[in-house]
């Protein structure tokens, strides 16, 4: 999927004695978007987006380990190895020693004139991470203007990390005009060194630069075009996340000392083995405690009590993102969480008094079809036809933002419809749900329409396993859990006459690492082509029989 913008030049950033000037180019093709003022919260706002940053070049998806050097090696010494097993031989002891001199010589001439080259391919990535590190980007953040506030989203490279940064007007002084609306800003690696700049004592102006909407000519050579060709994947995760922050979550707050000391135990262990997870234990009226497997180990928050309804055992995956969160701790007042429940997407809002500052989490780091489940986070929660959606739509782009409760009131519909056509526009990137005032916000992530049809699976097994679901034709039988947490899951498929039984194990970590079925699909394939969609139904019904 491609994205296409065009910048009036390039994000400034001036340096005075007493004063900084930050400058965004905004995205000239989308409607005028600006916004200037003063900061007057400077180091808040330069931890704040100092962490958004941490998200836009977030990845954490294994690596393998360079053996290049190691291979080399153990080439060369095979060599030598057979060489002193022919050495026995004295008939050719003397010819295999002219013969390794030579070797050892053409090596040395080898490694002589390839240095240059691996010198210069070195120095050019090294330039492009250091000095032109945008091209590492994946996608340049997203800032919104409202009446109330303007906000930056980004995710990260890995598809797996959501960062939203909300800055009311409070944060400023001065305020100039401002036009709301959704933009593009062009953004790279030296302006985030700028920000490590920003002092209590200089006077920083921040502006999204009205300028660049001036009348041009064809052949302005000021505009830089940008285009960048995003994998469907991101894009779906980008609105899975999205999506999920609308569902019902159970809530409570940390103490910034809390995340710290979650942090800690992170930094000083390492896991070797699964499970890889955080189990929050909540009790109503009991300090919120939390169990970091496979170690064991359990922090107890005597400064952050439950305050919810029920007890609640959740686990969650892909801990390490947290530490996006780090730097937020001198300055945050409290942290609030969001659990949809054991698997499933979180998110971690830090109130920075009149900055918020927001980390969605996928399920897992990885989200590959391993973690298959997921998916149904888009998948349409109340019928509601195209008018309506128009209605309502409008209705929050007269005001930007708005509870559910005051547009049903407004337009005369029912709450349900009003929510059901709001979840439509969040899954179409064109509303977000605002965890952290509690209202929805009129937000479109591109200039033209998102292709829905084709984003909303993966690919067409995800689609038939759904209508599975839906149609109740799903049966699911758990096997007693394992003692190294395993947990086994067979059951029926109905497809039209046909009667297909998959089985699967999912590890301590909710991996499936085992799965077979029946169909032909899964004959000819097995799980090379990952699983069939009797498997990946018999997965997702799983998870929404935990889930309830």
């Amino acid at each position: 999927m491609q994205f296409e913008y065009s910048y009036a030049g390039n994000t400034a950033v001036q340096h005075r004695g007493d004063s900084t000037e930050l400058s965004f180019a905004p995205d000239v093709k989308r409607p005028p978007t600006f916004f200037s003022g003063e900061l007057r919260q400077n180091v808040a706002f330069r931890e704040a987006i100092s962490a958004l940053h941490d998200v836009v070049v977030s990845d954490l998806r294994f690596k393998p380990r360079d053996k290049t050097a190691y291979k080399a090696w153990a080439a060369q010494q095979e060599q030598v190895d057979l060489a002193a097993i022919a050495a026995q031989r004295q008939s050719v002891a003397s010819r295999l020693k002219a013969l390794r001199e030579e070797l050892t010589e053409l090596e040395k001439e080898s490694s002589r004139r390839m240095g240059p080259f691996y010198e210069a391919r070195s120095r050019y990535f090294r330039y492009l991470y250091e000095k032109n590190r945008d091209f590492w980007f994946v996608l340049d953040p997203v800032i919104t203007v409202h009446p109330d506030e303007c906000f930056f989203e980004c995710f990260s490279q890995d598809e797996s990390s959501y960062g939203r940064l909300g800055a009311s007007y409070e944060v400023f002084q001065n305020v100039g005009e401002f036009s709301c609306g959704t933009t593009n800003i062009d953004y790279s690696s030296p302006l985030y060194d700028e920000f490590q700049k920003i002092r209590s004592y200089k006077r920083t102006r921040f502006e999204v630069d009205p300028s660049g909407f001036t009348t041009r000519t064809g052949t302005d050579t000021a505009y830089k075009e940008v285009k960048i060709d995003l994998p469907d994947s991101w894009v779906r995760g980008f609105l899975q996340v999205s999506s999920a922050m609308a569902l019902p979550t159970v809530r409570f707050t940390l103490h910034p000392m809390d995340v710290h000391n979650f942090l800690f135990v992170l930094k000083r262990h390492k896991e070797k083995k699964g499970p890889r997870s955080m189990r929050y234990k909540l009790a109503p009226g009991q300090p919120v405690k939390v169990v970091f497997e496979p170690w064991g180990t359990e922090v107890v928050c005597p400064r952050s009590v439950y305050e919810g309804e029920g007890t609640h055992d959740i686990r969650v995956w892909g801990r390490r993102r947290l530490g996006v969160l780090e730097r937020l701790i001198p300055v945050a007042r409290r942290f609030t969480v969001h659990l949809l429940g054991t698997g499933l997407p979180s998110f971690y809002v830090a109130d920075l008094g009149d900055l918020s500052f927001t980390l969605g989490l996928s399920g897992w780091t990885a989200n590959d079809w391993s973690t298959a489940g997921n998916f149904d986070l888009m998948a349409p929660r109340g019928q509601v036809d195209d008018f309506t959606r128009r209605r309502v739509f409008d209705a929050l782009k007269e005001t930007w933002s708005a509870k559910p409760e005051a547009l049903a009131s407004k337009l005369g519909l029912e709450r349900g419809a009003v929510l059901g056509a709001l979840s439509a526009w969040t899954q179409a990137g064109r509303a977000i749900w605002d965890l952290n005032k509690g209202v929805y916000r009129a937000r479109e992530l591109s200039r033209e329409p998102l292709p829905m049809d084709k984003l909303r699976f993966a690919n067409e097994r995800e689609e038939r396993a759904t209508r599975f679901l839906d149609a109740g034709a799903v049966g699911l039988k758990v096997q007693p859990g394992t003692p190294d947490g395993s947990v086994e899951l067979s059951g029926t498929v109905k497809e039209g006459a046909k009667v297909l039984r998959p089985t699967l194990r999912l590890d301590a970590d909710q991996r499936m690492v085992f799965g077979e079925c029946t169909c032909n699909f899964f004959q000819q394939n097995k799980l090379f082509r990952g699983p069939c969609e009797h498997l990946l139904a018999l997965r997702l019904q799983h998870s929404r029989v935990s889930r309830t």
